[in-house]
């Protein structure tokens, strides 16, 4: 009497599953939780000022470290442009920058750094 090996080779049926079933098997990946993004926010000290007249904008930042440098950016005819104006934020995450603009009209103008944009001050320039 022999031992013999019984193959059974029958195809396998893919049943469609449909949207939102679930099988023993499945598992469910959620979305990754992102992490806040850094903020910035900007004021400044005068709404009109004489051109190259000192004024200050100032702020706070959030969720970012102290010691994040800030540049001062205008709106300028093709975009932003970042000027030579610039600090690192303190240890209570704030910053202070004096500013003289020399473009006359309504100038506008924020903060950048740290992967955070501020608001937009507008500032006129007589």
């Amino acid at each position: 009497m022999g031992t013999g090996l019984l193959i059974c080779a029958a195809p396998l049926a893919a049943a469609p599953v449909a949207a939102g079933a679930t099988t023993p098997h499945a598992v469910v990946a959620s979305a990754p939780q992102q992490a806040p993004k850094p903020t910035l926010s900007a004021k400044a000290t005068v709404k009109s000022a004489k051109a190259w007249q000192e004024f200050r904008v100032y702020g706070s930042s959030t969720r970012m470290a102290a010691g994040t440098r800030v540049t001062l950016q205008q709106l300028q005819k093709k975009g932003w442009v970042s000027l030579p104006i610039h600090m690192n934020t303190t240890r209570s995450h704030t910053y202070n920058l004096r500013v003289k603009l020399g473009i006359k009209g309504l100038n506008k103008i924020r903060i950048a750094g740290g992967g955070a944009v501020s608001n937009t001050v507008q500032v006129t320039i007589r």
